[in-house]
């Protein structure tokens, strides 16, 4: 079953979704605002990719993080960030069993569900 996390008045989310609808993709959407933290499988991507490719480091909440906060992060302060602020977290993102893909390509999600 394919899992696409996200928020959904976020536009890259919501084109996301209108891909997946369109092309008759069978998902579950969790919103990390009205869903809640729990169940994410944030360690396990911060574990496989490193907060660098996890975070969007072009968000207004990247920009909110002070100086300090940036310089000291590692996956596990990245992971407490995240619980508190989850648009810190590139969007969307999408799992498949074990593969995971963040951001919206249409061609990258033609490929990951087939």
């Amino acid at each position: 079953m394919i899992t696409l996390y996200g928020i959904k008045n976020c536009d890259t989310v919501k084109k996301a979704r209108k891909w997946l609808e369109q092309n008759n993709v069978d998902y579950t959407f969790h919103d990390f605002r009205d869903d809640g933290m729990n169940g994410v499988p944030l360690a396990d991507w911060l574990g496989e990719f490193g907060w660098e490719q996890v975070f969007n480091r072009r968000s207004t909440s990247w920009r909110e993080l002070s100086d300090a906060q940036k310089n000291a992060l590692d996956n596990a302060s990245a992971q407490v960030l995240a619980n508190d602020m989850p648009t810190l977290i590139k969007r969307p993102v999408m799992t498949h069993g074990n593969d995971t893909l963040f951001g919206f390509k249409a061609d990258s999600y033609a490929a990951f569900t087939k």
